[in-house]
């Protein structure tokens, strides 16, 4: 029983860390289907983060802080989509740049305005996302086996977390099943197609753009008032750029970018679980084994073992309207 016990608080700590990472891995697949390759999701998180905390904070709301957060997301986005599309700028540095920016901008205002390193204050309860019991959680946790499983690792999550894993069969449906899914691809593989068609490819990689800034600042929210209670320096922590290795060991698919977003979150739980703990025949293991997994799981996809990564054509590469 002691080993079923540990097992569902890894699973459930799994659920939890990889809430973010897949919020903002759905963020760049939106993104980098239409063709605007975003390594900035690390910077838009944090400033989500921070403007989630800082709202949250001066009004007692959670949803105003969660407003905040995407507005501040948005915001980036905006500029990335300027520099990628509008401006035709590398896609890769402007992603980069924005990246130091939200690093240096959210440290400078949070020194400058609570003198706590960086940090916003502690938020109440009230400012943050709460845990939710889902029907008959109580009741059904003394049946064997499935009875914990749905009272201890599907239940009492917050409201964010149920979010992020419904968007998953959302967005399998929005691009896969709508119209505006269908060109928001076709403008990632042949935005030259797109607009013969008449229809506008900036139009479109705006639209991917802003979306990805929306789930890229609730995923910064997720951070800083639902699962903690607060903004710290740099607290995304590299999560950005491991939602990017997620997106790319998934081929850019929505159910697969689930999966491999818990496979890391399983990672990472199990490391934090396991650290120091002796395993028979092998002995304690350094935490930053199970750390490194997902990066090597990635190299080992590019590398081609597993099948080939192929992004969309159009990725990249900023779109130029042929003159007639």
């Amino acid at each position: 029983m002691d080993v079923f016990v540990l097992v569902l608080q890894v699973l459930d700590a799994t659920v939890r860390i990889a809430t973010p990472l897949l919020l903002a891995a759905l963020a760049g697949l939106y993104s980098e289907r239409a063709g605007v390759f975003d390594i900035g999701l690390e910077g838009k998180m944090l400033v989500g983060a921070f403007a989630a905390a800082v709202a949250a904070s001066v009004t007692g709301s959670a949803w105003i802080g969660l407003l905040a957060g995407i507005g501040a997301a948005c915001a980036l986005a905006l500029v990335h989509g300027f520099a990628s599309i509008t401006a035709r700028g590398n896609q890769i540095v402007s992603g980069v740049a924005l990246n130091f920016v939200a690093l240096g901008l959210t440290a400078l205002l949070g020194h400058s305005w609570y003198g706590q390193g960086g940090k916003t204050p502690q938020l109440p309860a009230e400012a943050r996302f709460g845990s939710i019991d889902l029907p008959f959680a109580e009741t059904l946790s003394a049946v064997p086996v499935l009875g914990p499983i749905y009272a201890d690792v599907i239940s009492g999550h917050n409201i964010l977390v149920y979010a992020a894993f419904l968007a998953v069969p959302f967005t399998a449906w929005v691009l896969f099943r709508t119209r505006f899914g269908l060109r928001l691809r076709a403008v990632g593989e042949s935005p030259a197609a797109v607009d013969t068609a008449g229809i506008s490819v900036a139009f479109l990689r705006y639209r991917a753009v802003l979306i990805c800034g929306v789930l890229c600042g609730v995923a910064g929210a997720y951070l800083s008032i639902a699962q903690l209670a607060g903004f710290s320096r740099d607290m995304t922590a590299g999560r950005g750029f491991i939602a990017l290795a997620a997106l790319i060991f998934a081929k850019w698919m929505p159910v697969n970018v689930m999966w491999t977003c818990l496979l890391f979150g399983f990672l990472d739980a199990a490391a934090i679980r396991l650290e120091g703990t002796p395993i028979p025949l092998i002995g304690s293991i350094p935490v930053q084994v199970f750390q490194a997994l997902p990066y090597v799981l990635t190299v080992v996809l590019l590398a081609g073992f597993i099948g080939r990564a192929v992004p969309p054509k159009a990725g990249g590469v900023p779109y130029v309207k042929e003159r007639g």
